[in-house]
């Protein structure tokens, strides 16, 4: 439920009754006919189908998309809704049996539930889907996407950033189109790392342990009831890991676990954080998702047609595929063709310094047992992953694999795509860089998983209770261009509610920080940030590259701008630095202290801690999304795209998915799509042209107003804004173009 309710400092140290949910959630699941869990029935019987219906769908992550699920579990315990991160499993575990059963006596709370159920029921069985109609190969043969992190909710925060929350909502747009789809990943038990802030305002970290029996999630087990437990060599040793089951709509993703009790500690805990050790433990992981996922799926019965590569982390999947082909007679050479035939390969990263690199001892030592089974030799191994394979000084790159290991490549915007072929050209040297074979699919968001509660009841006003259908489509967001459908007034009313809620989460999540404008005086805490100005946000990862300070760097000039009584504007900032990179922490310290020490206190705020609830809060309440990245470094990026549906703006450089969605008429653009000579001569022209058009179109455009108060101009703006990008950037379109142009044969 996006109600802006936050969760407490401790996560899902709850005890429960798995064995008992897996029990009735393989007897609804497996069985061919299924009790219809929503039929009327009587008394005790209906309510014991209905306590099952709810208990089934708390382990499937349709409801994270599913707002009426999100107030029926917010429902049965305000409380614990809030403290347990928004989480239905430990919900339903801090209810108990006897209450749960008391409270669906209530008529209203039975029928919701019942007419909850049939539309879960009625998902999970629809066979009338784009994927039936348009890829039905792939229901048989499914694509199997492997991905180093993936996030879908805060229930289960086992994504770093970006990446991460883009192959969650591939997952979730795979099952709406019904395609034949399998996720891979690991099961991070400490997930990504917490951050706090400390007096100096440094940021600090910190883990917190996940337990499984109070997650969405559970153990893949076989016809005995056990652990279905596969194996690995790494280095001189037998790594033996089981796995976990994320329902995901229709889909399973599968998370796969090392923490067992045959494994010495250092191969427990590879799969302990995300992206956490050095490059040891990194080469360690990769190994154990890209061989030992293909190495699961095998167990599984499950027979790929592709296996989609989603960032060269999870590129050792091809020497799995090498492996099995050699041990079935193939040489090397037609082993290597014909699993090229079975991938295909997205790559995120615009510069050099981000794809991984092992030097070759770390790759000897890490495949020593492996490497007779997966290459004639050590040399042709490390060709694999060179530039120049004569060269042996050069380490074995994890996206030259990917790349010479795959049937097709891209990146993840058109921009993209070309900063990707220049960059990789020399690995096509007879290829001029226009036809040097990476494309390019532009990333998208999935709608229902970003829109904020208001914004859902918005359409369920206007369209009734099937409003959602069609919402990817072209014709669904040209409605509002029409005055007649929906009036200025009532837009300007959405979004003034959306800026309250973000303002009043922002001020709960102040006070739990520790942050005051005067220490210990509450009435000016509560006038943190203004309810009517120019509300702008900007959070993401904390790199240098994306400088986040960039706006502060005229300090003078800014804070003119925020204490303009007339035509204020104020600032809600976010994100997380790598725990390794001190040069992304330090502009996050110096936005801290600009907040509290500077004329920008109480108007520039810092909510720590950032994850996907942080992040639902902000896209929906700020008005004006900022990014700033120097281009062209900046992939993509998906935030953006997630404010146009909540119907904010967009002032951002024109790199990654702006240079396609900026038209001119739905956002701001900051500077043009030159590239000056240095980093210091482009901040400064950016930092400028940032000024310029915050000034001179931004805040006049925000605060023209007619005579009944309104802004015909910037609602004009968010009109366009949402008929022109939200139709383009959703993961329906992009999952609809990667299997039309990548998944089917």
């Amino acid at each position: 439920m996006s109600d802006g309710t936050e969760p407490l400092p401790f996560r899902f140290q709850v005890t429960g009754r798995l064995s008992a949910l897996l029990k009735e959630y393989y007897v609804a699941l497996d069985s061919k006919h299924p009790r219809d869990v929503t039929a009327p029935a009587s008394g005790a019987d209906e309510v014991a189908q209905l306590v099952t219906g709810l208990r089934r769908l708390a382990s499937n992550l349709w409801w994270t998309w599913n707002e009426d699920s999100q107030v029926i579990f917010h429902e049965l315990s305000p409380r614990g809704w809030q403290t347990l991160y928004h989480n239905a499993v430990a919900v339903l575990q801090e209810v108990s049996e006897y209450e749960l059963k008391v409270r669906l006596q209530d008529p209203s709370l039975a029928r919701r539930a019942r007419e909850l159920l049939k539309s879960f029921d009625a998902y999970l069985s629809e066979t009338d889907t784009w994927g039936r109609k348009n890829a039905p190969s792939l229901l048989k043969n499914p694509v199997a996407y492997f991905s180093a992190e993936i996030g879908f909710h805060e229930t289960l925060p086992i994504a770093a950033g970006g990446l991460g929350i883009l192959a969650g909502d591939h997952a979730r747009s795979a099952s709406d189109l019904g395609i034949g789809f399998v996720g891979m990943s690991i099961f991070y038990r400490e997930g990504y790392f917490q951050q706090a802030i400390n007096q100096d305002g440094w940021q600090t970290d910190y883990y917190v342990r996940l337990n499984p029996e109070s997650l969405p999630m559970e153990p893949v087990l076989d016809t005995n009831g056990e652990p279905v437990v596969c194996s690995l060599d790494i280095d001189l040793s037998k790594v033996y890991f089981h796995a976990w089951r994320v329902n995901v709509g229709r889909i399973p993703v599968y998370l796969l676990d090392t923490n067992r009790p045959e494994n010495q500690q250092l191969y427990r805990d590879l799969s302990l954080r995300v992206y956490g050790g050095d490059n040891t433990t990194r080469i360690m992981q990769e190994l154990l998702l890209g061989m030992g996922g293909v190495r699961l799926l095998r167990r599984l019965g499950i027979q790929p047609s592709v296996f989609h590569k989603n960032e060269g982390h999870v590129a050792f999947l091809a020497l799995e595929l090498i492996r099995e082909k050699l041990a079935a007679g193939m040489s090397f050479d037609d082993a290597l063709q014909a699993t090229r035939r079975q991938c295909i390969f997205t790559t995120h990263t615009p510069v050099q310094a981000g794809h991984d690199r092992f030097s070759p001892d770390l790759v000897k030592y890490a495949l020593h047992e492996l490497l007779p089974h997966v290459a004639p030799s050590f040399s042709e191994l490390m060709a694999l992953g060179r530039v120049n394979p004569q060269d042996e000084r050069e380490p074995f790159c994890m996206t030259v694999l990917a790349l010479k290991a795959s049937r097709a490549a891209n990146g993840v915007s058109e921009l993209h795509g070309h900063v990707s072929r220049l960059m990789w050209q020399c690995l096509y040297p007879r290829k001029a860089p226009a036809d040097v074979p990476i494309g390019h699919i532009t990333n998208g968001i999935h709608l229902l998983g970003w829109m904020k509660g208001p914004v859902r009841s918005f359409w369920k006003r206007k369209l009734g209770p099937r409003w959602d259908e069609g919402i990817n489509s072209a014709a669904y967001w040209e409605r509002m261009l029409d005055p007649e459908f929906v009036s200025d007034e009532e837009l300007w009313a959405l979004r003034y509610r959306l800026r309250r809620a973000l303002i009043e989460f922002a001020r709960r999540r102040l006070e739990r920080q520790g942050q005051r404008v005067l220490q210990h005086d509450f009435i000016a805490f509560d006038r943190i940030l203004n309810p009517d100005a120019l509300t702008i946000g900007f959070a993401r990862r904390f790199a240098a590259y994306k400088r986040a300070p960039l706006i502060f760097r005229d300090i003078d000039r800014i804070s003119t701008m925020v204490l303009d009584d007339a035509r204020p504007i104020q600032f809600v900032f976010a994100g997380k630095a790598h725990p390794m990179d001190d040069a992304g922490k330090t502009p996050l310290q110096k936005i801290l202290q600009l907040g509290k020490s500077t004329a920008l206190r109480g108007r520039l705020v810092f909510l720590e801690n950032y994850d996907v609830h942080v992040a639902r809060q902000m896209v929906s309440g700020c008005d004006l999304w900022l990014n700033n990245p120097r281009r062209p470094m900046e992939a993509s990026g998906t935030s953006g795209m997630k404010i146009s549906c909540n119907g904010g703006l967009n002032l951002s450089v024109l790199d990654g998915w702006w240079c396609e969605g900026y038209d001119g008429t739905n956002g701001f653009a900051i500077a043009s799509d030159e590239n000056p000579p240095s980093t210091e001569e482009q901040d400064r022209i950016d930092s400028e042209n940032l000024y310029r058009v915050l000034s001179e179109e931004v805040i006049p455009c925000f605060y023209d107003r007619d005579a009944s108060g309104i802004p015909r101009r910037w609602i004009s703006m968010m009109r366009r804004a949402m008929a022109t990008l939200v139709p383009q950037f959703n993961t329906w379109r992009m999952v609809q173009e990667y299997t039309q142009k990548y998944y089917l044969p």
